[in-house]
């Protein structure tokens, strides 16, 4: 495809205009129509006076649903309120966390007086991509050793995402992507922003808190031959419910024989189980049966990295020779974008990952962190028992990750923030990583209140 002729950027902007003004139908449209003739009439950056602002018809925006929370707790004076809204690890003392080796690399990086604060690559550095290719896909992975991965580092989970939609939207043939229903709520916004059209395949089952495996294959039995699958590598979010292995290898057999694109987002590595293999277990099964796939990595829970904006995109492609190719392309993404990525975070990461020690205590550290999860959702799941909660809550303890899908609904979370200062997403989503031995009771008189007082 010739990318540079004006026929192709036209389209290619076309559609991210597109996508632009469906993120923004309903009321602010509205409000913008009605102002249009106050806007053209509205005065210049450069005039002078008490006149109105070249900007006084841009309307508020709605919090983010999920950061929101967290805005809506720190406005609250209780001493008992708990935030279980935002994904980010706390320790048994409620406190955040930064992992010992991470710590340790750091002093690294800082006694390394060599070390300067030159702009990387517009692809990051070199060593931080080859181990983060290596980490998902495996020490011994064919598609590494004939070179068929390109690895770019990026701005953590999104920015990976992002980097990859938009190389799909210039490059593939295909311009609709499936998402789970439900899934993290930035993924529609990420691939339609992006110029891709975002459909949904059935994923989470409520009367059984578990997979709608039987609706998954269906949807994707019935996708579009080539369109592009996001599939969670472990711990989906937020249900934290995962696929067995069979189930996955099915979910393969399916895709590869419908040519469906699938594109991994992995920002649990680790995090899930406490093992690094085991979590990578579904991104391994597709790069080694030799066909083409994307892996969007974060370091933000599994090192803890999470202001740090760690992340990679690695795309698994048949030949060495295309895999070059799809690396220009995709710094022809990136230059633009954010020109290239930040040295510290990354440098952190690959000093890890490349000494053995550091990497061992990194792998004991994730451990307990993810023990420490797989432990609250053991206390919470039996205090609700002890409590006689109606209700089956077993799925509690058979979902993993940092996130549970409690199968509240939305005025029972609300009853939860008035009566008790308990801090959630209205899907009824709870990060078990929030939680502690000190405020399991409290979360779990609450849900008691909720089911039985709040229909």
């Amino acid at each position: 495809m010739n990318t540079s002729s004006p026929s192709f950027s036209s389209s290619a902007a076309d559609r991210r205009l597109s996508a632009l003004v469906r993120h923004l139908e309903g009321s602010s449209l509205n409000v913008l129509d009605s102002r249009s003739r106050s806007i053209a009439a509205s005065p210049t950056s450069g005039s002078h006076g008490a006149g109105n602002s070249v900007f006084d018809h841009v309307v508020r925006a709605p919090e983010d649903p999920i950061l929101g929370v967290t805005v809506a707790y720190n406005k609250d004076p209780s001493p008992v309120k708990l935030n279980l809204g935002v994904g980010a690890y706390r320790t048994e003392e409620g406190k955040p966390l930064v992992l010992n080796v991470v710590r340790r690399a750091e002093q690294m990086l800082v006694n390394d007086r060599s070390r300067v604060k030159e702009y990387l690559p517009i692809v990051g550095l070199s060593d931080f991509n080859k181990l983060s290719a290596k980490l998902i896909l495996g020490a011994d992975s064919p598609a590494i050793q004939e070179n068929r991965v390109t690895t770019v580092q990026c701005l953590s989970g999104t920015g990976s995402l992002r980097v990859g939609a938009e190389f799909l939207a210039r490059h593939y043939h295909q311009h609709t992507i499936y998402i789970p229903q439900p899934t993290w709520g930035n993924h529609p916004k990420v691939f339609g922003l992006a110029g891709l059209s975002v459909k949904t395949y059935r994923y989470y089952d409520p009367a059984t808190r578990g997979l709608n495996f039987q609706g998954l294959l269906e949807d994707l039995g019935s996708a579009p031959s080539g369109a592009i699958v996001l599939l969670h590598a472990c711990a989906h979010n937020p249900t934290g419910v995962d696929p067995t292995p069979h189930q996955w290898e099915q979910i393969r057999q399916l895709m590869r024989s419908k040519a469906l694109l699938p594109f991994f987002d992995s920002a649990y590595q680790g995090f899930a189980s406490g093992n690094l293999d085991t979590d990578a277990q579904s991104v391994r099964m597709f790069a080694k049966d030799g066909g083409e796939c994307l892996v969007a990595q974060s370091y933000a829970k599994n090192m803890g990295l999470y202001g740090e904006r760690v992340g990679a995109l690695s795309i698994v492609c048949r030949t060495a020779d295309v895999a070059s190719r799809v690396e220009s392309q995709l710094k022809l993404v990136i230059r633009p974008m954010y020109s290239n990525p930040p040295i510290h975070g990354a440098s952190i990461v690959a000093t890890i990952l490349k000494d053995r020690s550091l990497f061992q205590e990194w792998t004991i550290e994730l451990k307990a962190m993810a023990d420490r999860i797989i432990s609250m959702r053991q206390q919470l799941f039996d205090a609700l028992r002890s409590r006689g909660t109606p209700g089956d809550w077993s799925h509690i303890i058979k979902q993993i990750g940092m996130f549970t899908f409690t199968g509240l609904n939305s005025k029972q979370v609300v009853f939860m923030t008035k009566e008790y200062h308990i801090y959630m997403t209205s899907d009824g989503r709870i990060s078990m990583a929030g939680l502690s031995s000190r405020t399991v009771p409290h979360l779990a008189d609450a849900i008691h209140a909720a089911v039985t007082r709040v229909a």
